[in-house]
């Protein structure tokens, strides 16, 4: 282009001094010069007014023209012809997201800066009841009104999704998740969890129903193993090892149907704090002894409290958790080892720790400790007597005071649990606050 540009500015000169030599035989160089650049301008002129015409028709062929003009002329032509291929390509792609969007048996809605709905699918028009002619353009906190899903939104803590029932049918489940993207715009994920949410219902009612009727059967075998410990001496040697050997296992299942009903009875009950606050340096005081009297004093157990920190909460599902942790610190140290607990607080809110300087866990079990039954070593959990449900229960008392836990071990140096609770739970007495 730039030799292009050089040849036509060498032809201008050229032609104007053909010009002025052909005037100069009248006298009139200067005029002669000035005419050769006129027929030259207005040629530029009418190339211009060509491509001008052309452009507002962009289907016709393009101006035939030579040197310059012809090159501007063909390299607009290729230009649009990569534009018209690149423009079908983004709607053909356009159209297959479109489509595939469509396909899918989950909700997805657009949502624009404003807060407005901006496009969905056909998943979420069934699921949540939206018109095309009047819910496009409208904010999305006028169609789902739930005080749940407004907090929700408004929060902007999309980390984990929210379920709750259909606005539409409340035998319906459906799950929200929110994500951000571009200029605080969102995209909402819908599904449909009722099958899922029955299978988990299925579940815990089994497993409440069969540890339920699990009581009855367990409380006569141990009453008459009990009843014939009495009279142990009596028997032969080898079936004083037997009868001590089912009374183990004995009070072993009726741990188990307790820890059972006990998760069972947390995940299915409503959650009802106390309306007095807790004394928790009272309550780890308790714990701790407990767990000297468990260990038969061969551990160490170090309290470093606030003793005017308390909590809002339920004193049993708080004892709950904490003394599974205590009491796991007891069972998997070896004797002589040190357990510190410590409650105190900053800006995040509460904090519980127990920590001990124990062998440790493997790094790799860290993030399957709260699931129920889960162990990191089968053969110490049965020289303890442990479920595999101790830290699911704490997962879970933890859910209910809005808090979560945090597990940090290193082998041959010990564990750390810690429980944190928000803000909102937290009491100080009035010489502290």
């Amino acid at each position: 282009m730039k030799r292009l540009l050089q040849k036509e500015v060498l032809r201008l000169i050229g032609l104007a001094l053909l010009g002025a030599i052909l005037g100069a035989f009248w006298g009139q160089a200067a005029l002669g010069a000035a005419c050769v650049l006129t027929l030259l301008l207005a040629q530029h002129v009418w190339q211009l007014l060509r491509m001008a015409h052309w452009l507002q028709n962009p289907d016709d062929t393009p101006p035939e023209a030579r040197r310059l003009w012809g090159d501007i002329f063909d390299g607009i032509y290729h230009y649009q012809r990569r534009q018209k291929t690149a423009k079908q390509q983004l709607s053909q792609l356009l159209e297959r997201i479109q489509d595939s969007s469509q396909a899918l048996r989950d909700g997805i809605v657009m949502i624009d800066h404003n807060g407005d709905l901006e496009w969905w699918n056909q998943a979420a028009e069934q699921m949540l009841g939206l018109s095309a002619n009047s819910d496009r353009g409208q904010p999305i906190t006028y169609l789902l009104r739930n005080p749940k899903f407004v907090d929700y939104y408004e929060q902007q803590n999309y980390l984990d999704p929210l379920m709750m029932p259909s606005h539409l049918n409340e035998e319906r489940m459906l799950e929200y998740h929110i994500t951000l993207f571009g200029k605080n715009e969102r995209l909402l994920l819908i599904r449909d969890c009722t099958k899922m949410q029955r299978l988990e219902r299925m579940r815990q009612d089994f497993v409440a129903n069969v540890s339920h009727e699990l009581r009855t059967p367990l409380t006569v075998l141990a009453g008459y193993l009990e009843t014939f410990s009495d009279y142990a001496d009596e028997l032969p040697a080898r079936w004083q090892r037997g009868l001590k050997l089912m009374s183990e296992q004995s009070a072993r299942m009726e741990h188990l149907v307790s820890e059972l009903l006990t998760l069972s009875r947390l995940e299915t009950s409503e959650f009802k704090a106390e309306a007095e606050p807790i004394d928790i340096t009272q309550l780890l005081t308790c714990i701790s002894n407990d767990a000297l009297a468990l260990s038969g004093h061969k551990h160490k157990i170090q309290l470093e409290v606030n003793k005017l920190l308390q909590l809002r909460g339920n004193i049993n599902e708080l004892r709950s958790a904490f003394s599974n942790l205590v009491f796991n610190a007891v069972k998997y140290t070896p004797e002589g080892s040190t357990i510190t607990l410590s409650w105190y607080y900053d800006n995040a809110g509460a904090h519980l720790t127990v920590q001990d300087n124990g062998q440790g866990i493997d790094g790799k079990h860290l993030k399957f400790l709260t699931q129920r039954f889960y162990r990191v070593d089968d053969s110490r959990s049965s020289q303890t007597g442990g479920t595999g449900l101790g830290l699911a229960i704490v997962k879970h008392v933890l859910l209910r005071h809005q808090g979560r836990l945090e597990i940090s071990s290193t082998v041959g140096q010990g564990s750390c649990f810690t429980c944190h609770f928000p803000a909102s739970l937290m009491c100080l007495t009035p010489s502290q606050s």
